[in-house]
């Protein structure tokens, strides 16, 4: 771990005592594997960008109601109005004053000290590296009754995910998981992300562990596939990633040779989708405005999969190719288009790559 922790996770904030929390359901009852997770555990959120603010309130929401949940966030207000809005809920439910805890850490290592489980979820790999260097770098962490998982949901590019894994299990602070997820801002405000994860088994485990991991990511998501060794979650997303970054430049450029011929667009739309064209970009995120009602195109590309992720994501898989020395014939022109898409259209869905090329064509 090589850099020092900046100004991603900088300290001064408060904690905050009981807050209560509704107990919209029971543990038992909303996970489909079994953990072995203790009474009155303390679990740990750090990052509370739109995804991580939606998968920790659906993890508050689902652990039981005696357990802790401690979060961290750069951005101090993302983590106060968490707990303003858990304080709203809770005083309509009427939940026990000593149920849902939430408290507000002031950095990463203290959430690490007190959790059993610790689920992060960053921008970049730099934001990955420097949390996890600052919960390393002052030494030995306590030990608790349960064996830490580090769940670290954020996507990043194998080489840090291994490093990270590396770190963890050598200095023997607990177990790292890589588990980017799939779904984007709806699936973790439903509580239905996918996620892919990479986690190596202790000589001996009999599944127990893969238990837990699933266990946990059961309370955010509803898919799950354990693709092997640290690393290996965030491989597949990005082989996952650099597909959908190809298809959906495929799309908005037939999408637009069609219109440009006369073609009704919901008319060639129904036709690739009923044939060998189909696929995500075409079907269910569109990208030409009125041809899927629920695509963000329809809504001036607002919201969705933001371009400026999508062009992350493409970095991130061309980087780990050239460093594994795989040839991606089609990344280097794909990643041109979203440097000039995401400096044209910035904010917007990646799907706005179609409207991109119209005004190119003008």
């Amino acid at each position: 771990m090589h850099t020092q922790l900046a100004s991603v996770l900088r300290s001064s904030s408060r904690t905050v005592g009981t807050l209560r929390w509704p107990p919209t359901s029971q543990f038992n009852s909303a996970r489909t594997f079994s953990t072995t997770q203790h009474r009155d555990a303390t679990w740990g959120f750090i990052g509370l960008g739109q995804m991580g603010y939606n998968m920790a309130k659906n993890l508050r929401a689902k652990i039981p109601a005696s357990d802790t949940l401690i979060i961290r966030d750069v951005n101090e207000a993302a983590a106060e109005r968490f707990v303003t809005e858990a304080e709203d809920t809770a005083r309509s439910s009427g939940a026990g004053a000593d149920e849902y805890r939430v408290e507000i850490a002031t950095t990463a290592r203290e959430i690490a000290e007190k959790s059993i489980v610790v689920i992060s979820s960053l921008p970049e790999p730099q934001h990955v590296t420097d949390v996890f260097h600052s919960i390393l770098k002052p030494g030995k962490l306590p030990v608790l009754e349960q064996e830490r998982l580090f769940i670290d949901t954020s996507t990043v590019d194998p080489v840090t995910s291994k490093e990270i894994a590396n770190a963890i299990h050598t200095t023997q602070a607990g177990r790292f998981v890589d588990a980017p997820v799939s779904g984007g801002v709806v699936g973790a405000q439903a509580g239905t992300l996918s996620f892919m994860f990479g986690a190596s088994t202790p000589t001996g485990d009999s599944g127990e562990l893969l238990d837990r991991i699933k266990g946990v990511l059961s309370l955010m998501g509803k898919r799950m596939w354990h693709l092997g060794e640290p690393g290996s979650g965030v491989s597949g997303k990005l082989a996952n990633n650099y597909i959908l970054a190809i298809n959906n430049i495929a799309t908005a450029e037939a999408m637009n040779l069609g219109v440009r011929w006369g073609l009704d667009p919901k008319a060639l739309a129904d036709m690739i989708n009923s044939s060998t064209g189909r696929c995500w970009p075409s079907e269910v995120n569109n990208p030409v405005p009125g041809v899927v009602e629920t695509a963000p195109a329809s809504r001036d590309y607002k919201g969705g999969f933001g371009v400026a992720l999508m062009h992350k994501d493409l970095r991130l898989a061309l980087t780990a190719a050239d460093k594994s020395g795989t040839p991606l014939v089609l990344g280097t022109h794909a990643r041109e288009v979203y440097d000039a898409v995401e400096a044209a259209h910035r904010g917007k869905d990646f799907s706005v790559v179609y409207q991109w090329l119209q005004e190119k064509s003008s």
